[in-house]
């Protein structure tokens, strides 16, 4: 049985979680830039503190361990530390060669969690899956970053493909089970992005793996950071044949549901929602609490409207046990397929 249909199968059956925040995880580590560098790059001539997939080769025992706490909150689907694994955001740090060894250990990592998890739990199969993270990257195809020359482009078309491609590579020989573009606020680099996933599956012979989609509604117009409608961002990458399209980040989950809903209403995929733990306070930190964001996400659930959920910014494995405990009181969302069978 291939992993698509494992996944489709449980999917008809019950509503997968997704993972929390990974970045709100580290933050309780309290690392120095010395636990940034590690031995190896302790002679490294730019400061690496935040570049938070760096640890995913010098401190990996605690990305596995946060894997392994949200494993035991009752995640289905893990994310890989690779938000950032490409050569353009790894630029900030001089760190572009990195990005294939980042992207591959952080799939080792996530894998190497679940198998140690089963194990400790004396489990011979658990419902338990890779998605490699493929972040937005911090350049965008469809905006200017200069105010004063609209059509100036920082990078393009092409680079943003060959910076997938390379992460998309390390990812799969990792051995992620999913690839999840996540976080999306520019259709173009999404688009790049499932060019590259294409490209790299036709290359290399080896059987496609199946795709999440996820974007991000910035406000309460409704609209991608680019200006995209929610409806025109789902037409503009059911191209790609998702196994799901969804949202994620900017909201809590009271300001996604009317986003959800209207997803819920026309995609013709399995539908995806991992909010934020609510908006930032004034200290950009997040309040809300586990029960709260559980309870607004099984609204969802009770109306059918979701597949897959889990947390985004500011959510831990406390946020994820209570939306896990929340979710087996409801069935899933059927696909328009079925529900006309």
């Amino acid at each position: 049985m291939t992993t698509e249909v494992k996944l489709r199968n449980l999917l008809n059956q019950q509503i997968l979680i997704i993972d929390g925040a990974m970045g709100t995880m580290i933050q309780r580590y309290k690392l120095q830039e010395a636990d940034y560098r590690g031995d190896r790059f302790k002679d490294w001539h730019t400061d690496v503190k935040g570049n938070n997939d760096l640890l995913n080769i010098t401190q990996p025992h605690i990305i596995k361990e946060i894997h392994k706490l949200y494993l035991k909150a009752g995640a289905n689907i893990l994310e890989t530390n690779t938000f950032n694994s490409q050569v353009i955001s790894l630029a900030d740090y001089d760190m572009q060669s990195l990005a294939y060894e980042l992207n591959f250990a952080a799939a080792k990592l996530a894998k190497e969690a679940i198998q140690e998890y089963a194990a400790d739990c004396k489990l011979h199969d658990v419902n338990c899956f890779v998605a490699g993270a493929i972040g937005p990257m911090n350049k965008t195809l469809s905006l200017s970053p200069d105010v004063n020359n609209p059509g100036y482009r920082a990078v393009t078309f092409d680079e943003v493909a060959d910076a997938y491609l390379e992460q998309i590579k390390g990812l799969v020989d990792g051995g992620i089970d999913i690839l999840l573009v996540e976080t999306i606020f520019d259709t173009l680099n999404a688009k790049a992005a499932i060019y590259a996933i294409n490209k790299y599956f036709k290359e290399s012979g080896k059987d496609k793996l199946p795709v999440m989609i996820s974007g991000t509604i910035t406000d309460a117009s409704g609209r991608t950071l680019s200006g995209q409608t929610l409806e025109a961002f789902y037409i503009s990458v059911m191209h790609a044949n998702p196994l799901s399209i969804g949202l994620n980040c900017a909201l809590g989950a009271e300001q996604m549901r009317p986003h959800v809903e209207e997803l819920a209403e026309i995609a013709s995929c399995y539908v995806s929602a991992y909010p934020n733990a609510g908006l930032p306070n004034a200290m950009g930190e997040y309040d809300e609490s586990p029960e709260h964001t559980a309870s607004v996400i099984a609204e969802w659930a009770g109306e059918g409207w979701v597949n897959l959920v889990g947390g985004c910014c500011g959510t831990t494995p406390d946020h994820i046990a209570a939306i896990a405990k929340a979710m087996k009181n409801f069935s899933p969302r059927k696909l328009p397929e079925l529900m006309n069978a």
